[in-house]
């Protein structure tokens, strides 16, 4: 039957200047259509980010701002921009973007955790699930009594059901990295109940789609058959495809670009598959990438080949394409506002109200239960997707569908603000402790160490610099706690690293899979076991604007001494250092001004190359670069941990100025003496207690050098240049101190650090820069750290 339509556009136009339009093609037009989304939701994501809202809520809401809810008011906008005829090619381009973000979507689910889950995540899940969907087809006869007068019942009351117990299961995983929730009980509950939620609610929608594709049950059922079907074939064929793929490629190298299309041909295959039963092509999609192995390069290749043309360009055309059908207008009158405050009231009491009950019956906490049963609450992209197949089924009518995208909009948004008034983990775990440095009256008790790394690179100097700080076996010993930094970002990606991070502190490994996130944790495994020092890795995920809260969090809860930094820049061959990523600095900067604890910065130059050296083999001079003050005894009481290794030798360096150049007073670079009394006498009672501790077997070797200015005191370091490792105060303190160039480009180095990584000292030995935790940072550092906070980021080299 010939259906009237209008002419499709021609894809390209000849251009301005052959009298062509254009805006009337295709091409020129879907571009247009593109960057004018982008930008708004680009935008609309940075104003909502001081209120901490996924970017799905700046997608929804730029959806809506385009259409005719807002903009699309203006006719000429709407015919103009979005004119009718382009709506295909539209719905096209989001659509298939769409199919490869829920391909992305399932292999962010792992079946094997949802058959680990809980018998308390399960009832919740249930529970979270129950409650709403019959209160949804509660909702649902009201409705078809007022404004949707004439649907097909069956298909609306699951439509209805569906639409109101769905838990936007990666929507809900950022929600938790961004509240820094995801390793407490609470976060891991609710991932656990929104995976078995998200496989429920893909179901339902099955069911609901089988139903409203035909009037007849027989149909319905046959469809029905068939998808169980598809789904089985696919669970017997498909492991075998992919693991044999993922078999042919090695750690390390790059996955051969054949296995990446093949997959990707395999997902357009089944997404046509499942359409042509009549379920929905994004099903397809779905399943095959729940299938894929989640473990190795082969998933990483997928996911990266995939993920940021999708989720970046193609899916926020889903949310104007959604955009487009929602106007707000329709919502007339106090019947219909009152219907949307029935539908937003009906889907957060039965979602909460059931996770509430399920919960507190489980034994936790008031605040805990009422946590998780906001978060269970999220909605999000796959609620967006049930209420586009039920309008483009005609289930729903255009006033429904927009009081239904307002409640998803709504209880999305109000997710953040909640959880964060209700559930405080950082104030109700607030903790206090003694040993917040290394120097302390009783050296006998554990030392507790926070290491924090961003990847690879660091970690052989890492584990040999533990090596070296492991002390006598006598001791209670050393733990260490190694926390791997990742950023959280947008990218689906983001949600694998989310996953990991669910197993913070405990042994994370499958030994028969370690892909290449995880060589990192078998590296520190394997150290601990050797050396019989205890390690506890753990992974941290945030916003590089939020990480130094969660390193600090971290310390707090663990109680160490002292966390260890990687410095922000790394060595080239040519010896000159170069920036790894600028929003490093400002991490390790506020970590030094808040840190509840001894922190140091490890400049790596390779301490004891590539490689893990066992404690036999152990062959360091260690240099402590003495000049005064609290940060260069917390050094110095660091590098005396380290003199007890027995393949260690400390020398310890003391800096006195020349009393003759002091009382003539006519170097113009030695300035009036500021050193307070009480300062130096503390320096003095300090260094007399560790000589007559150390042990006289030639590990420690005290010197002090008598220098006239910096020039010689340069000089004198230089004479050092051949050490494996030196340890240095922050902020240095006393007459020498103030002569050196306080115009560095790394503050957090302070004087003597930046000196040691300049190229004024030529010399491969790593620096560990020491500042020891006060209740209170003097004056000058922190001001020293405000000035680095407007230094140049781009800054290369040293």
């Amino acid at each position: 039957m010939a259906v009237g339509c209008e002419s499709p556009m021609h894809a390209t136009s000849s251009g301005l200047l052959q009298g062509d339009n254009p805006l009337h093609y295709a091409l020129p037009l879907a571009i247009v259509q593109i960057c004018l989304v982008l930008v708004l939701t680009r935008v609309l994501a940075y104003l909502l980010r001081p209120l901490r809202q996924p970017r799905v809520v700046a997608e929804i809401i730029g959806g809506i701002l385009l259409g005719p809810s807002a903009l699309g008011r203006n006719q000429k906008y709407l015919h103009t921009i979005f004119p009718s005829s382009s709506l295909t090619v539209l719905d096209t381009l989001a659509n298939l973007g769409l199919l490869f973000f829920l391909f992305l979507v399932g292999t962010e689910l792992d079946p094997r955790s949802l058959r680990r889950t809980g018998k308390k995540a399960l009832c919740i899940a249930l529970a979270g699930i129950t409650l709403p969907f019959v209160l949804g087809i509660g909702t649902s006869f009201a409705l078809r009594s007022t404004i949707a007068k004439g649907v097909n019942q069956a298909p609306f009351l699951v439509f209805m059901g569906v639409a109101l117990s769905i838990t936007a299961f990666p929507v809900l995983a950022r929600i938790l990295a961004e509240l820094k929730l995801l390793t407490t009980d609470v976060g891991r509950m609710a991932m656990s109940a929104a995976a078995v939620n998200d496989v429920a609610a893909w179901i339902l929608l099955a069911l609901a789609i089988a139903l409203s594709g035909s009037a007849s049950p027989i149909v319905s059922l046959w469809v029905l058959l068939c998808g169980t079907g598809f789904v089985l074939i696919c669970i017997l064929i498909a492991p075998i495809i992919f693991n044999w793929m993922a078999k042919q490629c090695s750690e390390g190298e790059p996955v051969n670009e054949l296995y990446v299309c093949a997959t990707l041909a395999i997902v357009l295959a089944a997404g046509f598959v499942t359409d042509a039963i009549g379920i929905h092509a994004l099903f397809g999609a779905f399943v095959v990438g729940v299938l894929v192995p989640k473990e190795g390069p082969f998933a990483g290749a997928l996911v990266e080949k995939v993920e940021d043309l999708v989720s970046g360009l193609f899916l926020p055309l889903y949310f104007v394409s959604s955009g487009l059908k929602t106007n707000v207008a329709t919502i007339q009158g106090a019947q219909s506002w009152g219907l949307l405050v029935l539908v937003i009231t009906t889907s957060c009491f039965g979602k909460i109200a059931g996770t509430v009950v399920v919960s507190l019956l489980s034994k936790m906490s008031v605040q805990e239960s009422l946590a998780l049963g906001f978060l269970m609450n999220t909605k999000g992209l796959v609620e967006l997707i049930v209420l586009n197949i039920g309008k483009d089924k005609g289930v729903l009518n255009d006033q429904v569908f927009a009081i239904m995208v307002l409640m998803a909009l709504f209880t999305t948004f109000m997710t953040t603000p909640l959880v964060i008034a209700i559930y405080k983990p950082a104030k109700m775990a607030v903790t206090e402790y003694k040993h917040r440095t290394i120097m302390r009256k009783d050296t006998s008790k554990q030392l507790r160490i926070l290491t924090c790394f961003h990847g690879t690179r660091n970690i052989p100097t890492l584990i040999n610099l533990i090596e070296a700080s492991r002390g006598t076996e006598k001791k209670e010993g050393l733990r260490i706690y190694a926390m791997h930094l990742l950023e959280l970002t947008e990218r689906p990606s983001a949600i694998l690293m989310v996953h990991k991070a669910r197993k913070n502190g405990l042994p994370l490994l499958n030994k028969g899979q370690v892909g290449e996130s995880n060589q990192v944790i078998v590296a520190f495994e394997t150290f601990g076991q050797l050396s019989k020092v205890s390690i506890r890795p753990t992974t941290a995920i945030s916003a590089m604007s939020s990480m130094h809260e969660d390193i600090i969090a971290s310390a707090e809860k663990k109680r160490v001494s002292m966390i260890i930094l990687p410095f922000h820049k790394h060595q080239r061959l040519d010896g000159h250092f170069e920036t790894t990523r600028a929003a490093l600095r400002n991490v390790n900067r506020r970590v030094l001004q808040h840190a509840p604890c001894s922190v140091s910065i490890l400049v790596d130059r390779g301490l004891g190359g590539a490689s893990h050296v066992s404690a036999g083999e152990v062959d360091y001079t260690v240099l402590v670069l003495f000049l005064g003050g609290h940060d260069d005894r917390e050094a110095l009481a660091y590098g005396m941990r380290v003199a007890e290794h027995p393949g260690i030798t400390l020398n310890v360096v003391r800096f006195v100025i020349d009393q003759e150049v002091v009382g003539a007073s006519v170097h113009v670079d030695i300035v009036e003496n500021v050193y307070p009394e009480p300062e130096l006498e503390e320096d003095e009672n300090f260094l007399a207690d560790l000589k007559q501790k150390s042990t006289g077997d030639g590990s420690v070797i005290f010197e002090e050098r008598i220098v006239k200015d910096v020039t010689e005191t340069i000089e004198v370091i230089r004479a050092y240049k051949k050490c494996n490792l030196f340890i240095v105060g922050r902020m240095s303190e006393g007459q020498l101190v103030s002569a050196f160039d306080t115009k560095n480009d790394c503050p957090e180095l302070g004087p003597l650090g930046n000196l040691l990584t300049s190229p004024e000292i030529s010399t491969t030995a790593s620096v560990l820069v020491v500042q020891k935790y006060r209740s209170e940072l003097s004056q000058e550092s922190l001001s020293s750290l405000k000035v680095g906070d407007s230094a140049r980021a781009d800054e290369t080299q040293v």
